[in-house]
């Protein structure tokens, strides 16, 4: 067993991953990918990993999906076992959204990419460690031998690769239980949800996914949102999506930067920033 600074595989590796300068932006976007995946927004109507209608089997299923977007995001191959080779070293990518990882035995003694998803907190962090058996502990009793990481070992053996970094927090997430109600009123229109949506969270980015979540299972939510317009003006408001050039110059100028296909409500009075 050796410290990070005298393991020679690690700092190779350490340094391949190093040569990205925006990890956490690359890291976050693989995180949030795959939480979106496992949501499924526009089928379910979900958008918080933490809700009891996503179950744990789900929850788990994050960290499969996160090594397919990670590695893509790295440009690196995707092996059967491990997970990936980098420098000629050999990889493993565990992500979590609890508090540790299941190290499966064939993982154990070797170098693993360790992801860790606060989906409460909507933040995120990684590390490179080589996962020695006598830095986890479990498995007894456990067939297939998965191990966690003791967070001691975690905390003098492990090399952080950024410090923790924010998540996007999904919008739905900060309307309260009766915006809540009117967002998603069974009995309510679409075009009549979706300007609760965007009248009760004026100045707030909505990526397409969100529209899409708000009208899931129904036939072109985005047309929906379009109609919307006009009753959103009528409350005193500017409704700019990213599509429309005039909207998307606007936003800009009030200091929105609009994913593509966002939308954001906006003040008639709203001044744009200096320059």
């Amino acid at each position: 067993m050796e410290h990070p600074a005298g393991d020679d595989e690690l700092r190779r590796v350490l340094a391949v991953i190093r040569r990205q300068n925006t990890l956490p932006a690359l890291f976050g976007a693989a995180v949030q990918s795959s939480v979106d995946y496992v949501l499924d927004g526009a089928r379910t109507g979900r958008f918080d990993l933490a809700s009891p209608r996503v179950d744990s089997d789900e929850r788990r299923t994050v960290g499969t999906k996160l090594q397919y977007h990670l590695l893509d995001a790295l440009g690196l191959p995707k092996l059967r076992g491990p997970d990936t080779v980098i420098a000629g070293v050999p990889v493993d990518i565990k992500g979590t959204v609890g508090e540790n990882w299941s190290i499966p035995r064939e993982g154990q003694c070797e170098l693993c990419i360790l992801v860790k998803i606060d989906v409460r907190r909507d933040t995120h962090s990684a590390w490179l460690m080589r996962t020695h058996r006598a830095w986890l502990h479990g498995g007894q009793g456990n067939r297939d031998q998965k191990r966690g990481v003791i967070a001691e070992a975690l905390r003098l053996y492990a090399v952080s690769l950024y410090p923790e970094a924010p998540l996007m927090r999904n919008p739905l997430r900060l309307l309260d239980d009766e915006g809540l109600a009117a967002v998603f009123d069974p009995n309510a229109g679409l075009v009549t949800r979706l300007t609760e949506l965007f009248t009760r969270l004026p100045n707030v980015v909505f990526p397409r996914h969100v529209i899409e979540t708000v009208g899931f299972q129904r036939d072109d939510p985005l047309r929906r949102a379009r109609q919307a317009k006009e009753r959103v003006r009528a409350c005193g408001l500017d409704l700019l999506v990213e599509t429309w050039v005039e909207d998307r110059d606007r936003a800009t100028r009030l200091g929105f930067q609009l994913p593509k296909g966002g939308w954001v409500a906006v003040p008639f009075d709203q001044a744009p920033l200096a320059d």
